[in-house]
């Protein structure tokens, strides 16, 4: 910040904390609405101070979507998943997904598979000890013991010790950041295109400013930027597909959902 809007940021954060009862978040609203703090700022401190209120069950894969191998699978059927999937980790279990008995790392098959003299190892002289935590753990905890622990990666553990879930550090990051995308995500299709007349397809992502300037629809909030997170705040709840809102004479129907976001909305004129 220069020197005028570093004043006036300071100048706003004394006001405020003159007042009674006053909040960390309010204290960032404040400085967004003033101008002196960003919007991609504002928005990534609010998710920092949200952390603490959502827990690992909001955000892991779900035990039947974890993918996984068993022991008895071998070194190859291992290899397999890396490449069709672009991994870099993958569970181990044995018997069932309850006793997974620790974590492959593809960078750990590369010198097993380059050595033509020697047969391929049993998957669990390869393993790496598992970090389990509780799945009702919030963010900032969990955060905190990746940190510690130096994990990319967590099995999440139901209150009977069985498998629950599965959570990796990008997931953590991307409730403050934002979706992360890399080299083995597949390519996404435009995140707005007509269907037919008058009838869009809109990605969860879509800026609500941006929506305003191309489809004419006026949605505002102060607590969120994307159609996607408005159509959350609206709800109390991530929308589940099918879910239908009318607002502003349009019909904004949840066309693909997951637990954590919404993906896909069609926007319409409204009956």
């Amino acid at each position: 910040m220069d020197d005028d809007s570093d004043s006036r940021f300071w100048g706003a954060l004394s006001k405020l904390f003159r007042q009674k009862s006053i909040s960390i978040e309010e204290l960032i609203l404040e400085a967004n609405r003033n101008g002196t703090l960003i919007q991609e700022d504002a928005s990534m401190l609010l998710n920092i101070l949200r952390l603490e209120k959502k827990q690992v069950a909001d955000i892991m894969v779900p035990r039947p979507d974890i993918l996984c191998a068993e022991a008895d699978d071998g070194i190859p059927a291992i290899c397999e998943l890396v490449r069709l999937h672009g991994h870099s980790r993958i569970p181990i279990y044995e018997g069932n997904r309850d006793n997974i008995l620790g974590i492959v790392y593809a960078k750990d098959l590369l010198a097993p598979l380059l050595d033509k003299t020697a047969p391929l190892p049993d998957p669990r002289t390869l393993m790496r000890t598992p970090l389990f935590i509780s799945e009702t753990l919030n963010l900032k905890e969990m955060l905190l013991e990746f940190r510690g622990q130096k994990k990319h990666m967590a099995i999440a553990l139901d209150e009977y010790g069985g498998t629950s879930g599965l959570v990796t550090l990008e997931d953590v990051l991307e409730e403050i950041v934002g979706e992360i995308e890399d080299e083995h995500d597949p390519s996404k299709p435009q995140e707005i295109r007509e269907l037919q007349p008058g009838v869009y397809l809109v990605s969860g992502r879509y800026p609500l400013e941006e929506l305003r300037d191309t489809l004419g629809l006026p949605l505002e909030s102060d607590q969120v930027e994307t159609i996607g997170g408005f159509l959350t705040e609206l709800a109390g709840r991530v929308p589940r597909q099918g879910d239908s809102f009318t607002l502003e004479g349009r019909r904004l129907t949840v066309r693909e959902a997951n637990r954590r976001q919404i993906r896909w909305i069609v926007i319409e004129p409204a009956a």
